[in-house]
C-alpha cells in the first residue's frame, strides 16, 4: 500500500509501551506524528528518540500527539526507553508501537525492500486533526532526522490551513509569508491588512498574520 499527501491516514490498533491503542483515539482532535526506526537498541534512533522527547513542550505547544514504531517487543522497547533516557537525559512518555508483525510499517509503507526486507527506514507522517496525511519525510538508516524541521513544517502546516497563505523557502515562524495566487491583489488589503508586497503579479508576500 502506498501513501500520498492528502489521504486519509490508516487506522490501526496496537500494543505501544504505555499499553494497547487504538490510533485515531489516541490522536482525537490533536495533529499527529508517527514516525518509524530501523530497530531498538541502535545509535542513531536513541538520539532520535532522545531529542523528541526533549522537545516535548515544543509539541504540546503545537497540540501535536507523538509516537514512535520499531519492529521490536514492547519488552525490548521499555528496556530501551531506560537507556535513551540515561544516554540523552530526558525522559520519554510517549508511546513507542511494538509492531512485530509489520502490520503498522505495511499499512504507512515504512520498509524499503531494496534498503532492508525486515527493517522499517526513518518514515515520518504529519497528521491533520481531520487524520489527512500533510507531509512525509523518508530517511535513509543511517541518517538521523532534523526535528527542528519538523517542528518547522508543523508550524507551516498549521499557519495554511487557517490563512490564504503558502510558506516561502527557509521560512520560520514570524517572518513573511506568500499570499495565495487565489487572492486579487487588490482584495489583499481587506484579508491582510498589515500590509503587503507585489514583488511580482505572481508573487505577493505579507507579514505573517497571526503574529
Amino acid at each position: 500500500m502506498s501513501i500520498r499527501i492528502g489521504d486519509t491516514a490508516p487506522n490501526f490498533k496496537a500494543k505501544t509501551s504505555i499499553g494497547d491503542i487504538d490510533f485515531y483515539e489516541f490522536l482525537g482532535d490533536s495533529w499527529g506524528v508517527i514516525f518509524s526506526h530501523p530497530a531498538d537498541y541502535t545509535p542513531v534512533c536513541t538520539t532520535e528518540l532522545g531529542r523528541t522527547a526533549s522537545l516535548k513542550g515544543e509539541f504540546e505547544k503545537r497540540d501535536v500527539k507523538v509516537i514512535a514504531l520499531s519492529v521490536d517487543s514492547v519488552e525490548s522497547h521499555k528496556g530501551w526507553i531506560q537507556d535513551i533516557n540515561e544516554t540523552q537525559d530526558t525522559n520519554v512518555e510517549f508511546p513507542i508501537i511494538a509492531d512485530e508483525d509489520k502490520k503498522v510499517a505495511d499499512l504507512y509503507d515504512m520498509i524499503h525492500p531494496n534498503a532492508s526486507e525486515t527493517l522499517t527506514v526513518r518514515s515520518l507522517f504529519v497528521i491533520s486533526p481531520d487524520k489527512k496525511v500533510k507531509l512525509m519525510l523518508t530517511y535513509p538508516a543511517s541518517t538521523g532526522r532534523n526535528f527542528t524541521e519538523v517542528l518547522r513544517v508543523i508550524d507551516s502546516l498549521q499557519l495554511t490551513a487557517k490563512y490564504s497563505v503558502a510558506t516561502p523557502a527557509d521560512w520560520k515562524d514570524g517572518d513573511d509569508v506568500v499570499v495565495m495566487n487565489s487572492i486579487k491583489t487588490e482584495d489583499i488589503p481587506a484579508k491582510f491588512p498589515k500590509g503587503h508586497q507585489v514583488i511580482k503579479p505572481y508573487l505577493r508576500t505579507t507579514p505573517q498574520p497571526n503574529k
